[in-house]
């Protein structure tokens, strides 16, 4: 297999400092992979209008380890429409010089964080072929499962004081705020959201969070913010390892916001760096939206207060709606806390869900099924029932329909719907897929919405009329009406404050 590797992505590997951990471990997993990694004789042409001739001298030797694409692949007609409609410069046409490689089928993926070459993959129809860092390397685990070694503890409050300042993590916070030192310093005795790599202990996200009250001063943020009560992101920073750790941490910003019950959340972030660029856009999915400056820094806001609206269901997010159709669905005892290990049970030990999966980390997650109808829409809920028989099986877990996917054609593309969010490695999928030629599986992506604070068994559930008897178990997507749901939220003690009546 050949990867072309975009011209950022080379520059940032062989700079002589480091600018993103995340190359490196890239990298690591294209060689672990036996890919070979590609570069294009427009990529040679950039590095080489570097003015500094020494720092061109030490690319040049570097590119040695790279193989070259000596003759380029004639523009394809398809690739020089796309070109003729977006691209506004040089760089640009350079971009579609690369993805013509990849339409052409001269190499067989290319891997950018450029946005705009992501757009133009999506117009060619290649976009299964164009990944960002992450969706790369989400891909090898699944694809080899049997390759992990690269083990991350879940995420862990810590102290401050016990996070090691001279972690390389913290490199481009101290360039980006020159007080960043002293602040940290501060803060020792405050709490932070960490992950580290098990091996080595090297940190790969950080997360500190922060509740602002109605007086709190926002005389440097133009426009000024009006009163109101705010959850604020203060440090976020998430190093690219394919563990969707980025979604795992907005997650966790959520759920802060929705205990401390606040109006809004906000962050200010730089954009110059790839990686804040990354969070911007994963932000921006789930509802952020840019307000203003802060200095030199963008200000992006996310509304709080209860809203459902069934087209904009990451920006509603955690927030779902009683008037949406409510489902009952089995999930084997196996699978539950793989999926949901928010919704890991009192008898179960959090030693064995330490380390961190991208399956586990998503908020958006896939539910694999071959049940008859009736089945859920867009919008609908979904209570995650764990089996076990009478008294250990239990609710457990709220989701929301994001998508119901049915008539996938191939084996290709049904892994591809379900890499990202599903339990099971790839080998496993495909097993799925052959298992019945006449009855092939359909793929609902829902979003992990709220774990149940008390949970009840199949026992307490025949006692309050949901299921009729033991033989009533749920089997497929099994529908309930709103009063069902109702005695379920007043039984499982939730918290009713994410549910828009």
């Amino acid at each position: 297999m050949k990867a072309l590797l975009d011209t950022n992505i080379i520059i940032h590997r062989e700079a002589g400092k480091i600018v993103q951990q995340d190359i490196g471990i890239l990298f690591r997993w294209l060689d672990r992979a036996k890919y070979i990694k590609c570069i294009h004789p427009v990529t040679i042409q950039e590095i080489q209008k570097n003015p500094n001739k020494g720092t061109v001298q030490v690319f040049m030797t570097k590119l040695d380890s790279y193989e070259q694409i000596q003759i380029p692949t004639p523009l394809h007609r398809k690739v020089k429409e796309v070109s003729s409609i977006m691209d506004l410069n040089e760089n640009d046409r350079n971009d579609s010089i690369l993805l013509n490689e990849v339409y052409a089928g001269r190499v067989d993926i290319l891997i950018t964080e450029d946005k705009k070459i992501h757009q133009k993959a999506e117009s060619l129809g290649i976009s299964n072929k164009v990944y960002k860092i992450d969706g790369f390397l989400e891909k090898i685990f699944s694809e080899h499962p049997d390759l992990i070694d690269y083990k991350v503890l879940n995420v862990q409050k810590k102290h401050f004081g016990h996070i090691n300042l001279d972690d390389d993590f913290f490199l481009s916070l101290k360039e980006d705020y020159p007080g960043f030192e002293k602040w940290f310093v501060k803060k020792t005795d405050e709490v932070a959201y960490i992950t580290q790599n098990k091996t080595n202990g090297l940190i790969l996200s950080f997360l500190y969070l922060k509740v602002e009250k109605e007086d709190e001063s926002y005389s440097d943020i133009i426009p000024i913010f009006a009163p109101k009560k705010r959850l604020k992101v203060g440090t976020f920073k998430v190093i690219n390892n394919g563990f969707r750790l980025g979604e795992r941490f907005l997650k966790i910003i959520f759920d802060n916001a929705l205990v401390n019950k606040v109006d809004e959340i906000y962050v200010t972030i730089f954009n110059h760096r790839d990686e804040q660029k990354r969070l911007i856009d994963l932000m921006e999915q789930w509802g952020f939206k840019f307000w203003g400056m802060k200095g030199e820094e963008r200000v992006y806001v996310r509304n709080f207060s209860p809203t459902f609206d069934l087209n904009k269901l990451k920006c509603n997010y955690p927030f779902i709606s009683r008037s949406s159709g409510i489902f009952i669905v089995p999930i084997y005892d196996s699978y539950h806390t793989e999926l949901l290990p928010d919704s890991i049970l009192n008898n179960e030990s959090p030693l064995e869900y330490i380390e961190d999966f991208p399956h586990r980390n998503g908020i958006s997650k896939v539910y694999v099924s071959r049940a008859m109808k009736p089945h859920p829409q867009k919008g609908d809920i979904l209570i995650f029932y764990r089996t076990g028989g009478l008294y250990k099986s239990v609710v457990s877990t709220i989701g929301v329909v994001e998508e119901v996917v049915y008539n996938i054609h191939t084996e290709e593309e049904f892994i591809r719907h379900c890499r990202k969010g599903s339990v099971f490695p790839e080998s496993e999928l495909k097993t799925m897929w052959n298992y019945n030629k006449f009855n092939k599986p359909f793929v609902v992506r829902f979003m992990y919405s709220y774990s149940f604070p008390h949970r009840i068994n199949m026992k307490r559930l025949i006692e309050l009329g949901i299921l009729a008897n033991v033989e009533d178990a749920p089997r497929g997507f099994r529908p309930i009406n709103i009063e069902q749901f109702n005695l379920i939220l007043k039984e499982t003690r939730s918290d009713e404050s994410f549910i828009v009546n």
